[in-house]
């Protein structure tokens, strides 16, 4: 006897809307805010119906997808999973490339829509509240990479982490910017000679990012 198929389970909206726009994205940097919504269907597997069901039009489509582009949820976890059994440099090297894979898909999708013409709303950016939780979270995950060494550390992993994403932010090789920041911008023998023969003395310690006496 053949038993019943069984019944898929249905989508729910929030997982149809975040299908719809991982869909959107790649045609959205490549066409900018002239993508169509049958584009979208197609790319998605779905009719073009189904896009007006879970947004009210294009527009509300589009600026989906632009916060989608500024969420950091997924890069952040991926620099907490992070193995902190790496040496320290690989670390910070692997979050460099991760945060620059966020930087270069936020620019892709913004720039696309700023080349076609479309103008964002103020409003549609995130509160400057939310802008320093979100400035907060990133510092977060990046200490915790500084963490395994801290009986080594000239300054707080807070500290370090708020320099380093300062430094990310600059561009460069990865693996260059991670060398210069871990060892600084003279070699070990200009580093000696200019401490008459000498290690370099320890900088103060900090305390939650501020300067303390040591």
């Amino acid at each position: 006897m053949t038993e019943p198929r069984k019944r898929a389970t249905p989508m729910s909206p929030d997982h149809r809307r975040a299908m719809i726009v991982a869909a959107a994205l790649p045609l959205v940097v490549e066409h900018g805010a002239a993508v169509t919504t049958a584009q979208v269907a197609r790319a998605a597997g779905i009719g073009e119906g189904t896009i007006f069901r879970a947004f009210a039009d294009k527009d509300a489509l589009l600026a989906a997808c632009v916060a989608e582009a500024l969420r950091r949820d997924d890069t952040l976890a991926h620099v907490r999973a992070i193995d902190l059994d790496q040496p320290l440099a690989d670390r910070l090297v692997e979050a460099v490339e991760t945060l620059r894979g966020y930087l270069t898909r936020m620019g892709a999708v913004i720039g696309a829509l700023g080349a076609a013409g479309l103008r964002r709303d103020p409003g549609e950016l995130p509160p400057v509240d939310r802008r320093r939780e979100s400035m907060t979270e990133t510092v977060d995950a990046l200490a915790g990479l500084f963490e395994p060494e801290q009986d080594r550390l000239r300054r707080d992993p807070e500290y370090l982490a708020r320099a380093f994403h300062h430094l990310v932010m600059a561009g460069g090789e990865p693996a260059d910017l991670v060398e210069l920041f871990l060892h600084g911008a003279l070699n070990d023998a200009q580093n000696t000679a200019q401490t008459g023969g000498q290690p370099a003395p320890a900088a103060a310690k900090v305390q939650h990012g501020h300067p303390s006496p040591a």
